[in-house]
């Protein structure tokens, strides 16, 4: 099947205000609240976990600490992970200040999104794209290394309407079982990124499904610095040697850093964050997610 016409949802709704009470492993309070160099943006990687009907993390429970979390960590922009289209569609209405970008990777609003929401007041889209993780990236749902599932790339190239800079946003979810697809898909994001415009930072999110540091996907994406992880390069971490999948029980003390934000070009990391917030024993999603405070357009 060759590729459609791009099939995205752009939705507002409802807020939903939930209280701040009783918040247990909340550690965003600072970043939410210390002051920010101008010009500042801030960036997120969360893999929601798709929305399951399964207590006790059905996805009706999890939707409201979801919401709360996301507001007060007040992202720019995000990539998601695993989103299925109407739980998207309902994230979309407890954030009515963002939009979203995305395709299913089974085509359409089918199967699950790696999809991108930014803050309308902030960004402005440009263009957009997809790409599959495959011999054939053209082709919806292709699969061709090894993996059950097809595994995709959204990308967006955004103007920052404050700094009228322009940046280029990259998010995906990498397989969780084939090492060879991993890095396969590492080398196809690479060269993809390779044939970017140079002159513009690009922002590189995901859930890699592979360690930081020890995974060979990860060094194929920062050999050479080509891409820069921007936890070793922050001047703040928060949360330091906690992985970032809790499998919705209990954080990894020295678990794996599985979801990053890697960069190219002119950016320079602030701060950075694995978020650990819970309420009653009950995380949002399996996964923690990851908050960056960046800088475009300078270097460290």
């Amino acid at each position: 099947m060759k590729r459609s016409a791009f099939i995205g949802c752009l939705t507002t709704g409802l807020i939903l205000v939930a209280s701040s009470a009783s918040l247990l492993q909340f550690s965003v309070a600072a970043q939410t609240t210390t002051a920010a160099a101008p010009g500042t943006l801030t960036v997120m990687t969360y893999n929601l976990k798709f929305a399951s009907t399964s207590p006790p993390n059905a996805w009706p429970q999890r939707r409201p600490l979801m919401a709360e979390l996301i507001e007060k960590l007040a992202p720019d922009v995000f990539g998601t992970q695993e989103g299925l289209y109407g739980q998207l569609q309902d994230l979309a209405a407890d954030l009515p200040a963002f939009q979203w970008i995305g395709m299913g990777r089974d085509g359409g609003s089918r199967g699950e999104f790696s999809a991108v929401f930014y803050r309308t007041a902030r960004l402005e889209p440009l263009a957009f794209d997809h790409f599959w993780l495959s011999d054939t990236p053209e082709v919806i749902g292709s699969k061709t290394w090894g993996p059950k599932l097809a595994r995709m790339v959204t990308w967006v190239k955004f103007r920052d309407r404050q700094t009228k800079r322009e940046f280029i946003f990259v998010n995906t979810h990498f397989d969780h079982q084939v090492q060879a697809a991993r890095e396969k898909s590492a080398r196809l994001i690479r060269e993809r990124v390779t044939a970017f415009d140079a002159k513009l930072p690009v922002l590189l999110v995901g859930d890699f499904n592979a360690a930081a540091g020890s995974n060979q996907a990860y060094a194929i994406l920062t050999e050479d610095k080509f891409l820069t992880d921007t936890w070793t390069t922050a001047r703040e971490r928060v949360n330091e040697g906690i992985g970032t999948l809790n499998g919705f029980k209990a954080l990894q003390k020295d678990g794996p850093r599985i979801d990053w934000i890697l960069s190219r070009g002119a950016v320079t990391a602030d701060r950075i964050e694995i978020v650990t917030f819970s309420r009653d024993g009950h995380f949002p999603s399996d996964h923690c997610p990851v908050v960056a405070k960046l800088r475009l357009g300078t270097t460290p």
